[in-house]
């Protein structure tokens, strides 16, 4: 939070050359990349909404909140003072603010509760979220993406949907009966298995009631302090989901023991742990064996989330480059007019532009999930634009500190935080090499997703490459070569549809047919004036 009058004439020199800090704005209203995204998707149909909540977000106060949770990080308490176990995580208070501003506004419940664009209206509300700080947008992403399983078993779904999209936040760890509002995490990997779930060894074990009691470790259980767990585990038919809460139906404490929260590199703000459930009281979700077919749909939706958030993530290092650059000069000259920081800026707005253009597209096309095109869009489309917008997001927000020069090397410009976040949606959900596979074997095994895929980029007509990719079975040595083309072309697709000719034209002519490996490098001609214009935001 910006200091009150402070003394900018100092007894050795005079403090000045030093830009404005980006905060209380209004981070809806004033992105023209935001607002156009938003507008074509049907989410400016709860543009009321979005105005109130991107004040929220861009207020100085939540940008305090944010330096607070990632400086005072989670806390474990397996016991309390007597050596009772209670396996409870505590928070700075900023942490609960943060959490209570984000799910009223519905950005866990707004995609089940709008009455139309709801996926395109999370995905607006999510990306605003994340300009806030992102820690929180894992459980809020959890909580959003549960809904489709927990519907998949109507007994659950009456009891646990109401809470997980109610537009409220109750921190209080009691039953969830005594609760209005619920969030919901997921555990699911383990040791020996990561992304191989069906590796896992925790077994479920039917109990007279029909209930199950599960035994078995999670080597990541993410915000531990959830109402609830959705989880995979063994019965003789096979894999299979269930639900975990926190607490038993007869009021006890459910005998899941976390070990220890997770040191991680960024997110540092949300809790992740390992646990081990000890005869933990469960109840299945979806038929026995079917565990991977119930939570297919969930899986989709959070890739769906780290697409937004890595597109975020660029989008908030653009624009705290694009505040310092106008506001700071060297060699006579403004930074922002400095003919190579303008080129630096140009491209790294093309790929703020393109996860922007992905990740609202693919909330589109989930909102359109009655027409097939769109369906088999969306299977292909998710692990496309995954691959590309996470792996997009370290390169652009390191630029962008590189912008800032010494002064974005610094915790105090925020900067350092993204860095560390911005590796994280390339691993969750499925690493590169994993959403490489899922691709081929959504080509093979649904060849719908192929016409979907190449219509959807013929009508943009950028598909010529692709349909010669696509015109024989891709071979697994080769599978990120093709997946980087056609999400290139696919990116390059919703541009052209969705966004002003410097953003599409200049897409197509630096990513999708450019060589250059470095920012600013291509010689390729772009609207650079428009570009910039876009990228910065408007206060």
């Amino acid at each position: 939070m910006a200091h009150r009058n402070p003394r900018t004439h100092l007894a050795t020199h005079e403090v000045s050359n030093q830009p404005q800090p980006l905060e209380d704005v209004n981070l809806y209203t004033a992105d023209a990349i935001l607002t156009s995204a938003c507008d074509w998707s049907g989410a400016a149909a709860e543009s009321a909404r979005l105005t109130r909540f991107g004040a929220q977000v861009g207020s100085a106060e939540a940008q305090t909140w944010s330096a607070q949770a990632n400086r005072v990080t989670p806390i474990f308490q397996p016991y309390d003072r007597y050596g009772r176990r209670i396996d409870e995580v505590e928070f700075h208070p900023a942490y609960h603010e943060l959490m209570r501003i984000g799910l009223e506004a519905g950005v866990s419940g707004a995609a089940w509760t709008a009455p139309k664009a709801g996926h395109a209206t999370h995905a607006a509300l999510l990306f605003l979220m994340g300009q806030a700080d992102y820690g929180v947008c894992c459980p809020m992403s959890m909580t959003y993406a549960v809904v489709p399983a927990l519907r998949v078993e109507p007994g659950v779904a009456e009891r646990w949907v109401p809470r997980v999209t109610a537009e409220a936040y109750d921190p209080r760890f009691v039953p969830a009966s005594e609760k209005r509002a619920a969030t919901m995490g997921m555990a699911m990997t383990e040791k020996q298995g990561g992304s191989d779930v069906r590796a896992n060894s925790t077994r479920a074990v039917r109990q007279a009631d029909g209930s199950y009691e599960l035994v078995g470790h999670k080597w990541f259980c993410s915000a531990p302090m959830s109402d609830a767990f959705l989880t995979l585990a063994y019965t003789e038919a096979g894999l299979t989901c269930f639900l975990v809460p926190r607490w038993r139906p007869d009021g006890e404490r459910n005998a899941i023991e976390i070990q220890r929260l997770k040191d991680k590199l960024g997110d540092r703000s949300n809790a992740s742990s390992e646990i081990e459930y000890r005869g933990a009281w469960a109840e299945r979700v979806g038929d026995e064996g079917r565990g991977v077919r119930t939570i297919i749909e969930m899986v989709a939706l959070t890739r769906l989330d780290c697409i937004i958030g890595s597109a975020t993530q660029m989008r908030q290092a653009c624009s705290l480059a694009a505040r310092h650059v106008q506001g700071r000069s060297a060699f006579q000259k403004r930074l922002i007019d400095q003919p190579l920081m303008r080129a630096v800026l140009a491209d790294l707005a093309l790929d703020v532009e393109a996860g922007v253009a992905l990740a609202f597209r693919l909330a589109m096309a989930l909102d359109r999930a009655d027409d097939p095109h769109e369906t088999a869009l969306a299977r292909i489309g998710l692990p496309l634009a995954k691959y590309l917008v996470t792996k997009r997001a370290p390169a652009v927000v390191a630029e962008a500190m590189e912008c800032h020069g010494g002064a974005g090397y610094v915790e105090e410009s925020m900067l350092p935080r993204l860095f560390r976040q911005s590796p994280l949606n390339a691993i969750w959900e499925g690493s590169g090499n994993v959403i490489a596979l899922d691709m081929i074997r959504a080509l093979q095994r649904e060849p719908e997703t192929r016409e979907a895929l190449l219509r959807e980029l013929r009508d943009a007509r950028v598909g010529d490459e692709a349909e010669a990719l696509l015109a024989a079975p891709v071979a697994e040595r080769e599978a990120r070569f093709a997946i980087e083309r056609l999400a290139l072309a696919l990116a390059a697709a919703a541009l052209t549809k969705h966004a002003p000719n410097a953003a599409s034209d200049g897409f197509i002519a630096r990513r999708l047919n450019g060589s250059s490996v470095t920012f600013g490098a291509s010689s390729a001609a772009v609207d650079e004036t428009a570009l910039i214009g876009r990228l910065a935001l408007q206060v």
